[in-house]
């Protein structure tokens, strides 16, 4: 089910790149005054002689984005496609993958019922401080963004059609198809040309595999001596001469 969630985003994100797109005036970050290799940068309003703020030296975290408004009709448009996608179940998808990334780490240093404690303990402040609901908001207003209140509707209008909803079924599953049927034959055609370039480069021959194409020829072992014949006489001994036999007396 995660999977299948994933991917349906993944294809709504590969459909319309729009919404991967940043805005390139709030992308560009001023850049850093340069400065000697090996010496310590100073902040760039700090005074001469004036000491350095550890604090203000760490790298900032950068600040959580705020859900915008958005005009109430065009809200609901977009809550009604995200729930036709199931991009409203986002929210509970990334904090699913979050509380196991953390159970996953911790389980080096704590373990037994101290573990299942803390990961209750985690889950719980966690899903106060961070509802899914706010996963919901900020996608409507990354929406809001980038798609008019026409576009809202398109899309509605084709992912609730007969096609649209094949391809929320099958696009992820096709998707995953496909990039694991290429990745094959990416891998077959780099290893190819691998064993390709081995002439060249002989430190290739020890790291690869061997190739099946090319079965790899045993030395033929010599041929098992002849052994004697159990009927054969032995190698200089006498032939078998037969038994004599006592005449038997006449009656």
């Amino acid at each position: 089910m995660k999977l299948k969630f994933a991917m349906i985003i993944a294809a709504l994100l590969t459909a319309f790149p729009a919404i991967a797109q940043t805005n390139s005036s709030e992308a560009q970050a001023k850049p850093p005054a340069p400065h000697q290799p090996g010496v310590a940068a100073k902040p760039a309003d700090a005074p001469a002689g004036a000491q350095a703020d550890p604090a203000a030296a760490a790298p900032a975290v950068p600040a959580a984005p705020s859900a915008e408004k958005v005009v109430p009709a065009k809200e609901a448009a977009i809550r009604h496609l995200m729930e036709v996608t199931e991009t409203s179940k986002m929210g509970d998808i990334i904090a699913k993958d979050i509380n196991s990334q953390v159970r996953s780490a911790m389980s080096r240093a704590i373990t037994g019922d101290r573990l299942q404690k803390f990961m209750d303990d985690f889950s719980q402040k966690f899903s106060a401080r961070a509802p899914s609901s706010n996963v919901a908001d900020n996608t409507v207003a990354v929406y809001a963004r980038h798609f008019s209140m026409e576009d809202i509707e398109g899309l509605t209008k084709f992912y609730e059609s007969p096609v649209g909803q094949r391809v929320l079924k099958s696009l992820p599953e096709a998707q995953q198809e496909a990039f694991s049927s290429g990745q094959q034959l990416d891998q077959q055609a780099a290893m190819k040309v691998l064993r390709g370039l081995s002439e060249d480069y002989v430190e290739l021959k020890k790291m690869l595999p061997p190739d099946p194409a090319k079965p790899e020829v045993k030395p033929a072992s010599p041929p098992p001596s002849a052994a004697p014949s159990a009927s054969a006489p032995a190698h200089g001994s006498p032939p078998d001469r037969p038994a004599k036999t006592m005449p038997v007396p006449h009656q």
